[in-house]
């Protein structure tokens, strides 16, 4: 059987687009931790806010909870989540190796807040002041799209080695 050239590429494209958030160094924070040691299956957990509120905070890990993925330490706040994690973890890691997902459509790697966090079509992302994700979430969908087509040039670059302005962390620590 033959296919057209076309759904070839379209099914590469997808194909790369379905992995590539998840190709380079995990952005990690002076924590020690991705995500600076909060847990990254209680966003799923969590009820989201409308855009252009604020959302809920992030759930704190425990730093004797951890599971090691793409490189990085992730803390959780439960056993039960740690095993969640531990199962798929490419359905909870944040996008783009932990790094701003707006900073990513712009073209770079610059750190995430886990506090400033979306939910979208299922995946986890992150970003690092709150006037960022008011430019992000003016238009979503077209920063995804650039985000995804960035990605793929600066996802071999090395991890934001800046740390989180405007943010402490109340999770664990080494």
């Amino acid at each position: 059987m033959r296919f057209p050239l076309t759904l070839i590429a379209a099914a590469a494209t997808a194909a790369t687009f379905a992995t590539a958030s998840f190709a380079g160094d995990q952005y990690v924070d002076p924590t020690g931790f991705a995500v600076s040691g909060y847990d990254v299956v209680a966003y799923f957990d969590l009820e989201q806010s409308p855009v252009g509120t604020a959302q809920p905070a992030a759930v704190p890990g425990d730093k004797d909870i951890t599971a090691d993925f793409n490189g990085a330490t992730f803390a959780f706040s439960s056993e039960e989540n740690r095993d969640r994690f531990v199962a798929n973890p490419e359905a909870y890691a944040p996008q783009y190796d932990g790094h701003c997902a707006y900073g990513v459509s712009k073209g770079g790697k610059v750190p995430a807040n886990p506090n400033l966090w979306r939910i979208v079509d299922g995946k986890l992302y992150l970003n690092i002041t709150q006037n960022v994700v008011g430019f992000w979430e003016e238009d979503i969908e077209g920063n995804l799209t650039l985000a995804e087509n960035n990605w793929v040039n600066i996802e071999e670059d090395a991890a934001s080695d800046r740390e989180i302005p405007q943010f402490s962390s109340s999770a664990p620590v080494n």
